[in-house]
């Protein structure tokens, strides 16, 4: 398993001792299956480091879902810009499946950056790359058919396909259920 040493130095090169101070100052958390991590109109307070488990975020507009994302070790989870901005969120994060998460606090976040110049160029760095993968994804759906976007997801996350309930991923995708079932019984992963 990654650690967070380890992922954080993905994107910037952090010191072990930082590092080591920053998770002395985090929570550990679990979250059992279907649990509520972050609701709608809660302010993101903690930035969530994944242990195990998968986790969903999603907007429900009128008792419709529509999936957001979805986050497993190693990387974070939360509600990004509710944290970032500590605004309250639009949507909501849930416990796909039992969960384990280190929580930090926007506060100790913030003053560890401002102690530590490379902690605070990884999250920016961090952050950088999750907006391109907003991009990214966005275009994927404005662009891609849907087959090919099924083999996009499938070689990006192929695990998911066994953990997360296919109606979420093809909601993710933006691919009905039928054709969603037609793919996955034809496309070779």
């Amino acid at each position: 398993m990654t650690t967070l040493h380890e992922f954080l130095n993905q994107f910037y090169n952090v010191d072990a001792g930082v590092v080591e101070k920053l998770w002395k100052l985090g929570v550990d958390r679990k979250y059992n299956k279907g649990d509520v991590m972050t609701h709608e109109g809660q302010v993101q307070r903690d930035f969530l480091w994944v242990e195990e488990g998968v986790q969903m975020s999603y907007l429900n507009h009128d008792g419709d879902i529509h999936v957001i994302a979805f986050t497993y070790p190693p990387s974070f989870s939360g509600i990004p810009e509710s944290f970032l901005l500590q605004k309250p969120s639009l949507y909501e994060l849930t416990a796909l499946t039992e969960s384990k998460v280190r929580a930090f606090s926007h506060q100790t976040l913030q003053l560890l950056c401002d102690q530590h110049r490379s902690l605070e160029k990884a999250f920016s760095r961090q952050t950088e790359l999750l907006l391109e993968g907003v991009i990214k994804r966005h275009l994927e759906r404005q662009t891609m058919t849907i087959e090919q976007r099924f083999k996009e997801f499938a070689r990006r996350s192929p695990h998911l396909f066994q953990l997360v309930p296919h109606k979420y991923i093809a909601n993710y995708l933006h691919i009905n259920h039928t054709n969603f079932s037609k793919l996955f019984n034809q496309v070779k992963m």
